[in-house]
């Protein structure tokens, strides 16, 4: 597979650095309320990222953290009363099941921040031993960037407008702050009233992590000081993974990310998503306008991971038209087959051109539209050869997390012409008429009825 690597901004050819296995990292949810759209944009493109790699044949290990510790979790678990862990159990909870409705994989290892904040603690205690980070008046723990010199490398910071006179002499303290300056940033807070009992005890008093410090602290837990790669929205290139990366250097040695994967923004009917506008949609508020996940996963793989998607309402409903005729055409290639066996195949005949794109720095728009190219050729195949195409079909929709609907059956009367249509076509194929008994089955199929054929009759169904 080729993918755009951010820091270098240019495609690479991605293969394991240990010739085994792929091992890579996301940043996951902050798990204080149900994750929108514009989070599982990412997530989405993510899976379909590992899932073409594994249907390449290429083993796997996705790292993916659960943040539970910061601001914002703090500060809504006061406001709901209720424990830090009941709060973020609860929306852990939450994201699972839309993850699993979504049909994304888990990942192999899911650590949380609250899980390693003694790793934390040791981190930040190698990066004051070693100069890159300083205690404060109040307890709290910085790291200083100027200790740093290939800091904001993946941002190219020298390539944009930014503040740079706060280096010296400001802090932000704050786990997400200004994305238009440079300031020392946290890596352990000093305990405040507002923090209630969500603190612990370290070798400056009592506080918890800064949000930055968890997801170096667990990479180099579970994948080491090199590794394969690590994604998560454009969003967090700066100043989030600069920060990973100059804590993580600085501690562990290493090269940290061999390639940088990020996916661009969400936007809703052209704009923003906003609370107060009511377009920051959960697959909750998506369910009750009655689309289901898979038409919304559709839609997120619908656009290409380096562009921003504008998602509308109008494009669930095209995405529940094109699975509709996914399936129709799926349906068909699967009663071409008759009674040969669909044995598993290694390539994917008609639909290659799809795969080509999905390994063409995760195309996934062109491999849709090569999917429906591919049926065309695919459908006038019968026997083995449809069976080989349908094994295909199934590989290419598995690699994008795609399941078809059901085409459900109608249990209106079947009309005579169409009765007499479907005695016809059974009498040419009994007599091995193959060309009249396609011909009546596409006949069929046009006036929209799908046949299946049995060992002793055949079953119409309303398409």
């Amino acid at each position: 597979m080729l993918l755009q690597d951010t820091l270098t901004r240019s495609q690479k050819q991605l293969s394991p650095i240990d010739g085994k296995t792929f091992r890579f990292y996301c940043c996951g949810p902050t798990v204080y309320g149900p994750a929108h759209i514009g989070n599982f944009r990412t997530f989405v493109m993510q899976d379909v990222f590992r899932r073409a790699l594994e249907t390449g044949g290429t083993r796997t290990l996705h790292v993916r953290n659960l943040t539970d510790v910061d601001d914002k979790t703090i500060r809504d678990s006061q406001a709901a009363g209720k424990s830090l862990k009941a709060f973020t159990d609860q929306w852990r909870d939450k994201f699972h099941r839309d993850c699993e409705a979504l049909a994304c994989l888990p990942p192999h290892i899911e650590p949380s921040a609250v899980e390693h904040i003694p790793q934390q603690i040791a981190m930040i205690e190698t990066l004051i031993e070693k100069g890159n980070a300083y205690t404060s008046e109040d307890g709290s723990v910085y790291f200083k960037i100027s200790s740093f010199p290939g800091y904001g490398k993946l941002s190219h910071l020298d390539e944009r407008e930014l503040d740079l006179g706060k280096t010296q002499n400001e802090r932000a303290n704050s786990d997400e702050y200004e994305k238009d300056s440079i300031s020392d940033f946290v890596l352990w807070k000093a305990r405040r009233d507002e923090d209630g009992e969500n603190f612990w005890e370290s070798p400056w008093g009592q506080g918890r992590p800064g949000w930055h410090l968890e997801c170096s602290a667990m990479i180099a837990e579970y994948l080491g000081d090199t590794f394969d790669m690590h994604s998560g929205g454009v969003d967090l290139v700066f100043p989030h993974h600069d920060n990973e990366i100059a804590q993580s250097q600085c501690a562990c040695g290493g090269d940290f990310a061999a390639h940088w994967f990020h996916i661009a923004h969400l936007l809703v009917d052209g704009g923003k998503m906003s609370k107060s506008i009511g377009n920051m949609y959960t697959l909750a508020d998506l369910k009750e306008k009655g689309f289901t996940p898979m038409e919304v996963r559709y839609v997120l793989i619908g656009a290409h991971y380096r562009k921003p998607l504008n998602f509308t309402l109008d494009s669930l409903s095209g995405a529940k038209e094109a699975l509709a005729k996914l399936a129709k055409a799926a349906a068909k290639l699967a009663d071409n087959i008759g009674s040969e066996m669909s044995l598993p195949s290694a390539d994917f005949g008609p639909f290659q051109a799809a795969w080509d794109s999905l390994n063409d720095d995760l195309n996934t728009p062109g491999a849709l539209g090569g999917i429906f190219t591919g049926l065309r050729e695919a459908t006038k195949l019968s026997g083995k050869d449809a069976a080989a195409a349908l094994a295909g079909l199934n590989r290419i929709l598995k690699a994008l997390g795609i399941t078809l609907p059901e085409i459900l059956e109608d249990t209106a009367e079947i009309p005579a012409d169409i009765e007499k249509i479907a005695e016809t076509r059974w009498a040419a194929r009994s007599g091995k008429d193959w060309a009249t008994s396609d011909k009546l089955r596409d006949e069929l199929q046009e006036l929209g009825w799908s046949v299946k054929d049995g060992k002793d009759g055949y079953k119409l169904t309303k398409i």
